[in-house]
């Protein structure tokens, strides 16, 4: 192979090269690739792919034998049945739980048909209260994100980062026109069952980010996991319609094959949901896919990927969809950035908890006063029940006695026809000794809400209680170590929300262009990509101050102090 080309017209002053009278060496690696060599320099050709970001993104799925396929989805459902089972009991209580809401009355035939089914409003209270108090301190109506500058404060880092404070906010409360009622669906679970995830992701079919609300009883973690970036799967159990898949598909995000009729699988937790809200679940004909989250080594999956080579056989993280009725995947996909050497998984889930325990899932208020709301359910129906039976008494009567429509009570003011065999009517008659609603269960009710209120930090302090007399601190002190538990929540919070700001800024930096085509006007809220990489977005919540007395006090304090240090 030759090439006619003078020596003084390559790049890099070559003239000297000339001089010297060099060989000139030609290797070929690759059709792609060609190495030239000069003496000690070398210059190697490589044609720029422009479709590499491309190519790492593709769907795998798509080259890949049906029989290497087959064998990876069968063995991805048995990891995804095991961990099911593996929180089997957690599923149970948590839809015990939920019965306990009382949103919709129960039918009772016992003792009685028409017995109180009524259930105490203890849990759902707890839950309405948090849900209120929190979303009011993380969503406020100016938007939930602040900025923080990183490193040295400059007044072009002040401005770049009122412009991406500004951005996220408006990006958040007006174009994310779904996040404020995901957040307010996220607070609500988030409190009953203690868990409660966001998924933020970049949607192509409206062009920008997003981040929705997804159930505890939807991300399946395999037990023994302790967070989510350590956790060896996290699958995402998502139902779509025939039209929504077919989309898909159709758009290439999907392998194109028939799946047929969807297979109905109806979760436990989804099906009492439905039924307290008044819904059925006979007419859903959605596809169940699991999006499984799974760090696998390609080779032992049978599969090759030129972008997971030299790995030695540790498994890299990949999203693979699979069709739940079928078990066919429909999508493998990489799950790292193309120029990370690392392959670190990148992170789609922020996980809030409300009282951690044992293992990864959360305790909520389900576990922490299900028990006491049961109690006082049962002692609630317990005293209506007898003050029905001690307004409404029954008892024997002689075989003889005949009552004109004695099938129904008597109305006030009515007086029925009698027939007595024998004797007066009271001979003929021998009421039950039915009591009054007793004083002691009444008590008893009290305490045991009392108790629940207390524990799970949503009982009201009744500050007119306390002493006129009392200074401010001391009020201030009790009124800190009653919302102390609450507090932690909201610490919690504010921290899982700080890393779904996180991903939500790498998203919109990602898509932002590098400098302005236009000269910004001042109080522009669109900022630039260089303006996120300056700053840092936080919350706008406060951890440290869950109530609005909290913060005035510290603000009062470092208004006080202030007035000292300008005294000096």
């Amino acid at each position: 192979m030759a090439i006619e080309k003078s020596l003084y017209e390559a790049p890099m002053g070559l003239e000297t090269l000339a001089v010297q009278e060099a060989p000139l060496e030609i290797e070929i690696v690759d059709p792609e690739e060609v190495v030239i060599g000069m003496g000690d320099m070398e210059i190697t050709l490589r044609p720029e792919d422009e479709g590499a970001e491309d190519e790492f993104e593709e769907n795998l799925a798509k080259n890949l034998d049906s029989g290497a396929l087959a064998t990876l989805g069968s063995e991805l459902m048995g990891l995804f049945e095991a961990d099911s089972r593996s929180r089997k009991d957690w599923v149970d209580l948590y839809v015990k739980g939920l019965k306990l809401l009382g949103v919709k009355p129960e039918e009772r035939t016992e003792p009685w048909p028409g017995a109180c089914g009524v259930f105490h409003p203890l849990l759902i209270e707890s839950a309405v209260k948090f849900q209120s108090e929190t979303m009011s301190e993380t969503f406020p109506a100016a938007g939930p994100v602040k900025t923080q500058i990183i490193g040295k404060d400059t007044k072009e880092k002040e401005e770049a980062a009122t412009r991406v404070k500004e951005d996220m906010n408006y990006e958040l409360t007006e174009r994310m026109t779904e996040y404020r009622s995901e957040h307010e669906r996220m607070l609500f679970s988030l409190c009953l069952s203690g868990n409660a995830f966001k998924k933020v992701y970049f949607d192509p079919s409206l062009q920008r980010q997003a981040a929705i609300f997804v159930p505890a009883e939807e991300v399946v973690v395999p037990y023994g996991a302790s967070n989510l970036d350590t956790a060896q799967r996290v699958t995402h159990v998502m139902r779509k319609t025939k039209n929504e898949l077919r989309k898909l598909q159709v758009s290439g995000f999907y392998v194109d094959i028939d799946l047929g009729e969807p297979v109905r699988t109806i979760d436990p937790v989804e099906k009492q949901k439905a039924t307290e809200q008044g819904f059925s679940l006979d007419v859903d004909d959605r596809f169940q896919l699991l999006e499984m989250h799974v760090d696998i080594d390609p080779e032992e999956a049978g599969f090759e990927d030129k972008f997971a080579k030299d790995t030695d056989g540790v498994a890299v993280p990949y999203v693979i969809t699979i069709e739940r009725g079928t078990q066919n995947i429909l999508a493998i996909r990489r799950n790292w950035r193309p120029d990370d050497d690392t392959r670190a998984k990148r992170q789609h889930f922020v996980h809030y908890p409300y009282v951690p325990g044992f293992g990864f899932y959360a305790f909520g208020l389900v576990h922490l006063i299900g028990g006491h709301t049961q109690a006082a359910t049962s002692l609630i129906r317990q005293l209506v029940d007898a003050g029905t039976l001690a307004n409404l008494p029954g008892g024997f009567k002689a075989r003889g006695l005949r009552v004109k429509g004695d099938d129904t009570p008597i109305a006030p003011g009515e007086f029925r026809d009698v027939d007595v065999p024998s004797g007066s009517i009271r001979d003929n008659l021998l009421p039950l000794p039915y009591k009054e609603p007793s004083q002691a269960l009444i008590l008893l009710l009290d305490k045991i809400v009392a108790d629940a209120q207390r524990f799970a930090s949503t009982a009201d302090m009744k500050v007119s209680d306390m002493s006129a007399q009392a200074p401010v601190g001391t009020t201030l002190a009790i009124l800190e170590r009653t919302l102390k538990v609450m507090s932690a929540v909201q610490a919690r919070i504010h921290y899982a929300m700080k890393q779904e700001f996180k991903l939500l800024r790498n998203i919109i930096r990602d898509n932002r262009e590098d400098e302005y085509f236009y000269e910004p006007e001042v109080g522009d809220k669109r900022a630039k990509r260089s303006d996120y990489d300056m700053v840092e977005v936080i919350p706008v919540s406060d951890p440290n101050a869950a109530t609005m007395s909290q913060k005035v006090v510290q603000y009062q304090a470092v208004m006080q102090m202030a007035q000292q240090a300008a005294v000096v």
